[in-house]
């Protein structure tokens, strides 16, 4: 019956719940019907699945709040890359499907290998709305997790049109439709204008240079895309891909790029507050920087190149309105997949690997390419040393949320070793000795003595991405009211060696237990459950007539689709246990969804 209604007890564990200021405290967690509860009375304890987490660490289920997991860039990268997947196979089980590829899994097979490592909820960070329905079907077919997308409007005709206007109402008009329409979640900002320019080949260099035809800079796009998302009481910042991605020298934009929304208010109508969690459950950035180890790169070309992630972390740490992920490089096979076709196509020129480039019509666009990086590179060796800085230099682990960009600079399942560097300078010492030189000659991460704690993990891995993308009412802690989503680790805090770096990699790698909703899903790496995962997604209004004045544009330019207007939205069945977010209205009853 427990297994059935998701009632359970954790007994014991040592809990890190950052939160709830939880940290390390040895507490019994009670979970009724899927959420988390005060207490269960004697008779439901007696039905309850009961685990005994004595000299174990728990944490929320892990939170990753920007990978790229469904739709049809993700499939091109499938499709395109043969190699990927014959070596890595998953066999089929009494309750799973087969599934194969590494670095770019299949749709069931990247819901195992997150449950078996203890993530139970993951956001897709690039939906074209063009290719909404895909990526919904993609969401739709995968496994145990729960999911939701960001929208890719960086350049998008309507929005270019609207900026370049002035008029702020009808485009913060059209994202709230967009959103509504293609189920999408939060708005993301890809090289902005530069996409657009990409259709004749060209890019654009600076944040105050026009692009073609729509004469609007990357600077009034970024602004005027954030602008609408503190209108629209969004509950994610603007979550921007910065220009000049992956290019030497390009720390410098990054930052200016941040400065832009500097001083603007963040929204937080739409969060929930309780108890002691209400100043952290909070947003209060206006920008989200996605993977800003591809951002923080300094030198004036490849021959100089060097990390510039010491100056971007200073800036950092001076304000209080920015948070990013780390986009991390953990060497081995990837798969770069972005909407800047621009910058893949640059990828191409340099490393002549194959290569693919689309065109989203009026929307974006997007290029993949497969990649290696290698201990033995050095421009691989100083990425690797970025994606740990931007990490460790900025001060506040509360800005910062631990990702790989996957596939982009990692895959996925390699967090385990990501979180030992974190965790360890040896760990960090002992490969930059099988690295090229310039992993510590051109960057500071050598001279960097901090380690996380397990504390500052479940910060970067739980809670931090749950708050960053307003779901911290539900996600990312273990109070009142939370989903009742729990890792438990075997790893005694009393007794953790973070020296000894295998077992701390391999204990991260497979978690004890993975419980999704109050369910084991995962022991020991192995599925035992596969629940249906919700499906997130935003449901933000506007004035009706302005919203009617805005459809009339949208349908007189659709002439230049190649869709019928008709068939544009995402109709509901494309999802399974959707939850629509009602932006700027109470959220008690998305609670008890």
């Amino acid at each position: 019956m427990a297994a059935l209604t998701g009632t359970a007890i954790i007994r014991n564990g040592s809990v890190f719940d950052p939160l709830n200021g939880i940290n390390g405290d040895k507490k019994d967690i009670f979970i009724r019907e899927g959420k988390v509860v005060p207490a269960l009375s004697s008779a439901e304890q007696r039905d309850a699945l009961v685990i005994d987490a004595s000299g174990k660490t728990v944490m929320p289920g892990g939170v990753d709040s920007h990978s790229h997991v469904a739709g049809t860039k993700v499939n091109a990268g499938r499709l395109m890359r043969p190699e990927d997947h014959y070596k890595s196979v998953r066999a089929k089980t009494a309750i799973t499907h087969s599934g194969s590829g590494y670095t770019v899994p299949s749709v069931y097979k990247q819901g195992y290998e997150y449950a078996a490592m203890g993530y139970t909820t993951v956001f897709e960070a690039a939906m074209p709305p063009l290719e909404a329905r895909h990526t919904h079907e993609e969401m739709r077919a995968t496994p145990i997790l729960d999911m939701g997308a960001y929208m890719v409007l960086g350049n998008n005709w309507f929005i270019m049109r609207y900026l370049k206007q002035g008029d702020i109402e009808k485009a913060a008009a059209y994202v709230s439709w967009m959103l509504r329409t293609h189920k999408g979640y939060g708005i993301k900002c890809v090289n902005p204008g530069g996409v657009e320019n990409w259709g004749w080949a060209k890019n654009v260099g600076g944040l105050d240079e026009p692009n073609i035809h729509f004469e609007v800079t990357p600077r009034e796009l970024i602004r005027g895309l954030a602008e609408v998302n503190e209108m629209l009481g969004l509950p994610m910042s603007l979550h921007l891909h910065a220009n000049n991605l992956g290019h030497p020298g390009n720390w410098e934009i990054a930052r200016d790029s941040l400065m832009i929304t500097s001083g603007m208010d963040a929204n937080n109508k739409s969060q929930l507050e309780w108890g002691e969690t209400k100043e952290n459950a909070r947003r209060r950035q206006t920008v989200y920087l996605a993977h800003a180890q591809f951002s923080a790169y300094g030198g004036t070309s490849w021959r100089d190149y060097c990390s510039g992630a010491p100056e971007l972390a200073k800036y950092i740490n001076q304000v209080e309105d920015v948070v990013i992920d780390s986009g991390s490089v953990p060497f081995g096979p990837a798969t770069c997949m972005t909407g800047d076709g621009p910058a893949i196509h640059d990828l191409y020129m340099l490393s002549g690997q194959k290569w693919s480039n689309t065109d989203v019509e009026l929307e974006c666009g997007s290029g993949v390419l497969p990649m290696v990086y290698l201990k033995s590179s050095p421009v691989s060796a100083v990425q690797w040393a970025i994606g740990l800085e931007v990490m460790l230099l900025i001060d506040d682990p509360w800005k910062t949320i631990m990702t790989t960009d996957h596939p982009n600079g990692g895959i996925f399942t390699q967090y385990p070793q990501l979180i030992t560097w974190l965790m360890s300078r040896k760990a960090r010492d002992d490969t930059a000795r099988e690295c090229h030189k310039w992993a510590y000659d051109r960057s500071t991460l050598g001279s960097v003595d901090r380690e996380f704690s397990l504390y500052d993990v479940a910060i970067v891995t739980r809670a931090n991405p749950a708050r960053t993308i307003g779901m911290a009412y539900r996600k990312g802690h273990l109070g009142l009211g939370a989903d009742g989503d729990v890792t438990i680790y075997d790893i005694d805090p009393a007794n953790l060696d973070q020296n000894d770096t295998a077992a701390l990699t391999a204990r991260l790698a497979r978690p004890d237990y993975t419980i999704k909703d109050g369910r084991i899903v995962a022991r020991q790496g192995e599925i035992v459950s596969v629940p249906e995962g919700r499906r997130f997604y935003c449901r933000p209004y506007v004035d009706e007539d302005l919203e009617k004045d805005m459809l009339r544009d949208v349908k007189d330019w659709f002439k230049y689709y190649t869709v019928g207007f008709a068939n544009y939205p995402v109709p509901d069945k494309y999802l399974k246990n959707p939850v629509a977010i009602p932006v700027n209205q109470p959220l008690e009853a998305v609670m008890r969804r």
